[in-house]
């Protein structure tokens, strides 16, 4: 089996293994309770939250600063983000690209009447400034959340995240970015980006499932939509899983200290993928593929394929890879993302997302190339 689903979950590393097993290890573990077990579990958790801010570049100790908020993952963690920042009735402002967890949130609330704005993308799907700067102004006033993803979860694309915060900070607007797929991929500075939240998942860089975080900036006011304990300052009640925790700064750890050399090896192997397909599909579109993005993300267009036929062939002849985001995979309809791109209906019809990792290795590559190309081959008319 070649996994190339990497944007949808990761392999956890042996090393963030081992360090949850050794938290495990030391018997119950519950951060609230007032005992001598219970005083270990919560220092234990306060260095993993201290080291996952760090890694961040958020200062959590710090009286008045960040506070960083666990979850059960990334989708949560926006969730609490759209519901807990500020006046329900203010002004939402989303990229028509966001992740299911905030894009759906943002229709129902834009059919229950709710002044909601989708913000366009390009051909290359980078989200427009004009038009983020045209609604901040018409807003004026009015302190708009606005939602912008840093790499898009389909495309690998990156998003302008530095200038759209100067724009929000300009227009006195929440600027809320879901980093889910570039936390780990690329560098990322919570404090130097100026931005109000961020949201995190580490099974996106070979930490565990089942946990997320909300990191939010100082003096952010937010209401917890939660009740039923007094846990994380009743942000959001409920017993934190201390292996969880640990597992997420190891894997954050791990992921910031090899970032450059993760990027240097992964890219040349994701170009050279691209490359061997193209040589030998003519047609095939690199979506994306002419905008800065994740070096771990291939989205690609198969022309006058069909995706779903594509994907079974793929999985049938053990390579793993999806047709888009793995929280809207139980949708048969075409990929949301490339509609907001404007697509070619010849090519949207027939696009695979291919997601590397640290773990795939050239031979693997290659090997899944071949295995491409002779579906490919076997399922064009």
């Amino acid at each position: 089996m070649i996994y190339l689903d990497n944007n949808a979950t990761t392999r956890i590393a042996p090393a963030v293994l081992q360090a949850m097993a050794s938290v495990w290890e030391r018997g119950p573990l519950n951060p609230s309770s007032q005992h001598a077990q219970g005083r270990i579990a919560r220092s234990i958790l306060d260095q993993a939250l201290a080291q996952i801010g760090r890694l961040l570049g958020a200062d959590i100790e710090k009286p008045g600063g960040p506070q960083l908020i666990l979850t059960s993952g990334g989708t949560e963690a926006n969730q609490l983000a759209m519901c807990g920042f500020g006046d329900s009735h203010r002004p939402l402002v989303v990229s028509a690209i966001e992740h299911p967890s905030i894009l759906e949130m943002a229709k129902i609330w834009k059919a229950e009447g709710r002044e909601v704005t989708f913000l366009p993308v390009d051909k290359h799907g980078v989200v427009s400034l004009e038009s983020l700067q045209q609604t901040l102004e018409h807003r004026s006033g009015e302190s708009p959340l606005v939602c912008l993803m840093a790499a898009n979860n389909e495309t690998g694309v990156l998003q302008p995240i530095f200038k759209a915060a100067q724009l929000c900070r300009a227009a006195k607007a929440h600027l809320h970015v879901d980093a889910t797929q570039a936390i780990g991929k690329i560098p990322f500075d919570f404090t130097a980006l100026e931005i109000d939240s961020l949201v995190f998942a580490p099974h996106k860089f070979h930490g565990p499932a089942g946990i997320g975080g909300l990191l939010i900036a100082p003096h952010i006011p937010f209401k917890a939509i939660w009740r039923g304990g007094a846990q994380q300052l009743g942000m959001r009640p409920g017993t934190e899983s201390v292996p969880l925790a640990v597992g997420a700064a190891s894997a954050l750890q791990l992921a910031c200290d090899s970032l450059h050399q993760m990027q240097a090896e992964i890219q040349p192997l994701r170009d050279s993928f691209e490359q061997q397909l193209q040589n030998a599909i003519p047609g095939l579109v690199i979506h994306g593929g002419l905008a800065e993005r994740l070096a771990t993300t291939s989205c690609l267009g198969f022309p006058h394929i069909d995706r779903q036929s594509m994907l079974m062939g793929l999985d049938m002849n053990g390579v793993c890879c999806s047709s888009g985001s793995a929280c809207a995979s139980g949708s048969s309809e075409p990929s949301y993302v490339l509609q907001a791109m404007d697509v070619a209906a010849e090519t949207l019809q027939g696009s695979l997302r291919f997601g590397l990792s640290k773990f795939s290795t050239p031979v693997e590559i290659n090997d899944a190339s071949d295995r491409i190309i002779n579906c490919f081959n076997r399922l064009r008319p």
